[in-house]
């Protein structure tokens, strides 16, 4: 067991050069995905910081470390706070019980990186 903690922004980068070379070899799942993604983070009745939330707390149910990374760093680019983190990733571990417990920590340990970046 490492206890080494992950650097959440080089993780999302190195990520997103894996999704632009999967955009390479499967372009139309890629563009359909990347529309299908635009079209349920458009405000409307919830803006987009709700949305985000609301995708972060799914993330950590499905426990999917590379969603949360992804949206925490939306949901801190939305002007979350740090208290809506924590509630969203309440109703995550309600959702999903013990190891979303788990991912949840990882997500706060997300948030810290990113807004201590974003106010850097």
């Amino acid at each position: 067991m490492t206890t080494e903690k992950r650097d959440w922004s080089a993780w999302t980068h190195e990520l997103s050069t894996g999704i632009r070379n999967l955009r390479g070899g499967a372009p139309e799942v890629m563009k359909a995905f990347s529309g299908l993604a635009q079209a349920a983070l458009q405000p409307s009745a919830l803006d987009a910081k709700t949305k985000e939330l609301i995708a972060l707390a799914i993330g950590v149910a499905v426990r999917c470390d590379d969603c949360i990374g992804f949206h925490v760093k939306a949901a801190v680019d939305h002007g979350a706070s740090r208290e809506e983190v924590i509630e969203t990733l309440g109703m995550a571990i309600y959702m999903g019980a013990g190891p979303s417990a788990m991912y949840a920590s990882h997500a706060l340990d997300a948030y810290t990186q990113f807004a201590q970046a974003k106010s850097a």
